[in-house]
């Protein structure tokens, strides 16, 4: 066996790439929220501006973004279908990872517009119909929750997917905080009460738009999945049998629930590359659910086995590689 045996691609795929059937089901449940939502959105805008509402056209305007997302969700569903070819060597996955980030921007720069709409009417509050907005925020609670059971029905481990969703969910707050400000003003008659709605999905607005750009920010910038640690996964690879080193190791996600794995090992000479690669895919696998795993395997030249005492810190060696990345876990000499 050559010591130069490398590059293979571990089992990929079942799980994430066999989805044809759910993704023309996801997509017909987001049609079918997106016909709900742009019909009671004609209709709210309306009424909003007769019964002087803004809390009905806040929630019109956020309903107006929830449309803008489930069509960057179908239209990023599509793009992601198409196969690799060319220089999209991913094909087009990151287009749901992009739909999600705009999702989020939406939700933050709508909040901001929100926030100073409210703050202007509890200092000088205009006269409210709480009537009019007390009946068609009952409405659009109803409409919101079919809603959002469509799109629940949709694959909600989709970063692409869950801002569509969190978009209608926050709606659906909205819609209940703007029916309980009709209330007040119809038993009440404190016409504050509108603002005040306002505000309070405003709060629930910056938290899920900034949930979403955190995330969908992750991925774009190549970082680990916030459940998986590089460096735990390297200290239990380098632990296996005929182990020496592993370095190079990086952990990514390529779109929503697809976590990516490479690294570069070095095994005991005389041990069989492809056992001890097979070994490893099968233990990120299992352990870490990753399955898109691109392992470089050698063999260890004798020197390596002595280049760190035993219990030296990551980093304190020579390097195997010119321009390593990251830091580099190494078995003690005692461990074989």
């Amino acid at each position: 066996m050559s010591g130069h045996q490398k590059h293979d691609h571990g089992p990929e795929g079942h799980a994430g790439h066999t989805h044809g059937v759910v993704a023309d089901a996801d997509r017909r449940w987001l049609s079918i929220a997106l016909v709900l939502i742009t019909s009671f959105m004609a209709i709210e805008v309306v009424i909003g501006v007769i019964a002087g509402s803004l809390a009905l056209i806040s929630d019109a305007a956020h309903m107006l973004t929830d449309a803008v997302s489930i069509v960057l969700a179908l239209i990023a569903m599509r793009l992601s279908a198409r196969p690799a070819r060319g220089g999209f060597t991913y094909g087009l996955k990151r287009a749901e990872i992009l739909s999600a980030q705009a999702n989020g921007l939406t939700l933050l720069l709508l909040a901001a517009w929100l926030a100073y709409e409210a703050v202007h009417r509890l200092i000088d509050p205009p006269r409210v119909e709480g009537g009019l907005v007390l009946v068609t925020a009952l409405a659009g609670i109803a409409v919101n929750i079919l809603a959002a059971w469509c799109i629940s029905r949709a694959n909600r481990t989709s970063l692409n997917v869950e801002g569509a969703y969190q978009h209608i969910l926050n709606d659906l707050f909205a819609f209940i905080g703007t029916a309980v400000a009709g209330l007040i003003v119809v038993t009440t008659g404190f016409a504050r009460a509108d603002g005040i709605a306002t505000l309070v999905v405003v709060a629930l607005m910056v938290k899920a738009g900034y949930g979403l750009v955190r995330e969908s920010g992750r991925i774009f910038l190549e970082a680990a999945p916030a459940d998986l640690d590089p460096d735990a996964i390297g200290d239990q690879l380098v632990a296996r049998p005929c182990v020496v080193e592993v370095h190079d190791l990086h952990v990514w996600t390529i779109t929503s629930g697809q976590p990516a794995l490479s690294a570069h090992v070095l095994v005991a000479p005389d041990t069989d590359c492809h056992a001890v690669r097979r070994d490893l895919e099968r233990l990120v696998a299992q352990e870490h659910r990753i399955s898109h795993t691109t392992l470089q395997v050698d063999h260890a030249p004798e020197e390596t086995r002595t280049l760190v005492p035993a219990g030296a810190a990551h980093g304190e060696h020579e390097e195997h590689c010119e321009d390593p990345h990251g830091p580099v876990h190494r078995d003690e000499p005692h461990a074989h």
